[in-house]
Parts: C-alpha cells; structure tokens; sequence
C-alpha cells in the first residue's frame, strides 16, 4: 500500500473554465515550430538549414554543452525557417508538414531487458532525453550526470490544470507503464499521485499519495516531502506525458509527440480536450474557440506558472494547458474598491465573496491590481508553501545575491513553479519567479 502524505499548507483557486473530458483531435497544423526556450539551461546549435527534408524523429538542433543530447522534429516535412532574434538567438525551427508522415525508426525494445545505459543511450538518441528536468537548478537534465533518483508528479492541481488520469491516460496505460519500466532501469523511481488513484498499483516505481490543496501536485514539493534534494546531489523530473512518450518509443520504436491537452479559461468558449502535436500552431489550437467581446490573455501552460503567448506562436513542448482569461486592461471598476465584490477572489477576506460556497468559479484576469511594495515578513507565503523551506527568507537572500544563505536556505530544491501560489497571494506583488529563476541562474554559474 503506497504511503500517506497529508500536506496542510496551500490555496485551491477555483476559475471558470474547466475543460470538459471531452477529447478531439486538432487539425493538422501547416507549420510546426519548435522553441529551444521550452527547454531552460541549454544552448542550441542548429544542426538543420531551411530546405531541408525531416522525418518525424530528426533532430532540429542539438544542445551545445552536450552535443549528444537531440532536439527532434515532432513531423515531417521541410525546414522552412530557422526562426533568430537579438544577437542571432534561435526563437524558433519550424517545419512545413508533409502530406504523408514518415517516422525515424528507432526500432521496438522490450524496456525490462535493457540496461540503464541502452535505456539513456536510446533517449539521447531519439531526442526523448531532451524532456528530463534535474534539480537543482531547474535546467534540462545532464546525461553524464547520475541522479539518485527520477521524481514523478501524475497530477496536477494548478488552476485549470489538465486531469492526467482521468483523462490524459485513457488508451495510454500500457505506454505509460513502459515508460515507468525504462526509467527504472536509470534509476529508482518515485510516483506521486493524488488520493484514490488508480497508479498505486503501478509497477516499478515507489508510489506515494499525496494529499493536500495546490501545489501538492508539483513535483518539488513531493520531492522536499520524501527525498529532499542536498547539496551535491541530483535528481531527474520528467512530466506524466512524457513518461507515454518513452514508452511509445520503446513500443512503437518512433517518437510520438502527441499530447492530450486542456483548453481551457473563462475565454474559452467550450472549454475541452485537444489531442495536439507539440510544436503545433497556437491558431490552429483555439481557431474559433477564443471570446471576441474583449482583450484575451492566451497563455501556454496554467495561469500562475505559464507563459503569455499568441496566435502566431507554436505549443511549447512541456505544455499540458492552453488557457484563455480576460486582458482585463480595459475593465471599468466604478467604485470598485468600495464594492462588496461577491465575484472576486480574495485569500485575505477583503471581498464578501469569502461568504459564498468553496464551489463558487472566479473569473479573473490578468491585471495585477496594486503597486510594487517592500517585502515584508508577513508570514503570506509561508501559509501556501508546503515545503520545509523558508519561502520568504529565501527569496531575501536571493535579491542580495548571498549565495551561502541561499544554499543554507534549501535554493537547491526548488523551482520557480513552486513559489507560483505564494506569488500569487503576495500583496507586495514581488515577481518571485523571476527571482527565483533568477537566483538559480546566478548559482548554477557560480558553480560551473
């Protein structure tokens, strides 16, 4: 029986909008592009020149520091754009789909036969390694690199967050359980899962339950809660889809690149399920799906931790979500502040809303609503961060680059994602992700 974790400290926020389990395919995009910044800590080095003819499994760029880690074309076609910005930065490598789709064959491979090295080897190879996540530091995983274990998270409680199990799994069990097969032959591997799941019985793998509001389905803090991460060690995440594309490789030997994401936001007209390609263009996702009657927010990925995008951009490759909610630039509050409020969320009370059912769906938008002040030790996030970590000395320490407190301070264990909910809740709206982010930065290069 897999074991218990009750976690108390976190903050469900219930927005309008939730996708129905209702899956349907997107039609086919003209134009996939993949975006190298999906994929934090690595350089690319295009290894393509527009022309040129790719199957589905050839690699578009590679990465720099290690050139055997592969970043593969999710179709076929031909290059049509190696996509550059400032100072020649690659934004993007985008591919014409070809009529009739051709796969790289990688060949089937029973996972349970293979060693931890044939099984890395064929994930460098197939560009599926690309995938993996290590901590610290938040950048794509090392190959050289020996982790003490793969971390897991099979749920999601993010607002508007795709359901993993209840939806994304169905057809792909058997996948996944490869996929979990595979990366047990690299290393331990450690399942998280939300009560009354049906995973517990996953082979393979160490399964816990984790109970508790939002984040307890991110991955770090499952990993501070059963493994924490110490100076000096490493340890590989990877997403619950992703795990089905592993395996889809070992059982199909070709790279698959098909996810099952939600569409979802108050500004989604009929918030639902898309099987979609990563790379595919945002357009083709939300084609007439997208409220009219304002300005709308297209973000790729959940509204805390994802980033804005448009029409003309391309699914990022770790996207679970396309989410929609109003701009918010042009609403007119008449005496706003005076107001009783009952439809805005507030965690602190100000609004009357906290007088209505825990049920009740918000719309909120993107506005910011209040100034930049100073910190101050108000104890805000440590209500909403399930970690034993102190959130608010951490992110002190990181705004005066005192690398030592920061160490002391557990900034090995963490991820920008996992202050999404405390920035949320923060009344001096501090951007603390981007501090975070940029904190891990400033220590991985001090480290090199």
């Amino acid at each position: 029986m897999a074991n218990v974790i009750k976690l108390r400290k976190g903050l469900n926020i219930n927005l309008k909008g939730k996708a129905a389990a209702q899956v349907s395919a997107v039609p086919a995009s003209a134009v996939y592009g993949l975006v190298p910044d999906a994929f934090w800590g690595m350089k690319p080095k295009v290894v393509v020149k527009e022309g040129d003819v790719v199957k589905a499994g050839d690699a578009l760029f590679v990465n720099k520091l290690h050139p055997e880690m592969k970043f593969v074309s999710p179709v076929a076609g031909k290059v049509t754009l190696v996509e550059r910005g400032d100072r020649r930065k690659v934004l993007s490598v985008q591919v014409e789909a070809a009529a009739n789709q051709e796969f790289v064959d990688f060949g089937v491979k029973n996972a349970t036969s293979l060693s931890g090295d044939e099984v890395k080897a064929a994930l460098l190879e197939s560009g599926l390694f690309s995938f993996f996540v290590q901590r610290p530091y938040a950048v794509v995983a090392n190959p050289d690199d020996t982790p003490k274990g793969i971390f897991v998270s099979a749920f999601s409680d993010m607002p508007l967050a795709a359901d993993f199990e209840g939806v994304v799994l169905a057809g792909e069990v058997a996948n996944f359980q490869t996929g979990i097969t595979a990366l047990s032959r690299i290393a331990k591997v450690y399942l998280g899962v939300q009560p009354g799941s049906k995973l517990e019985s996953v082979k393979d793998a160490e399964v816990t339950v984790f109970d508790g509001k939002c984040p307890a389905g991110n991955v770090g803090v499952q990993i501070n809660n059963t493994h924490p991460v110490n100076k000096g060690d490493v340890v590989w995440t990877i997403g619950a889809e992703e795990v089905i594309f592993i395996g889809r490789l070992f059982n199909e030997g070709k790279v698959n690149l098909t996810r099952t994401i939600a569409v979802a936001g108050s500004e989604i007209k009929t918030p639902a399920y898309k099987k979609v390609l990563v790379g595919a263009k945002i357009a083709d996702i939300v084609a007439g799906n997208v409220a009219t009657d304002k300005k709308v927010r297209l973000i790729d990925g959940n509204p805390l931790t994802g980033v804005k995008t448009s029409e003309d951009g391309f699914l990022l490759a770790h996207s679970t979500e396309l989410t929609a909610i109003p701009e918010g630039d042009d609403a007119d509050e008449l005496f706003g502040w005076i107001s009783p409020r009952l439809n805005e969320f507030s965690v602190s009370r100000s609004y009357c809303s906290w007088l209505q059912s825990s049920k009740k769906e918000y719309v909120l938008d993107a506005r910011v609503k209040g100034g930049h002040r100073h910190m101050i030790f108000s104890g805000e996030y440590d209500s909403v961060f399930p970690m034993d970590i102190y959130p608010e000395q951490l992110v002190k320490a990181i705004i005066a680059g005192d690398i030592d407190r920061m160490e002391a301070l557990g900034i090995y264990e963490v991820a920008p994602e996992d202050f999404a909910v405390a920035e949320f809740v923060d009344s001096s709206k501090v951007e603390l992700q981007r501090i975070v982010r940029e904190g891990l930065d400033m220590l991985r290069k001090e480290n090199e």
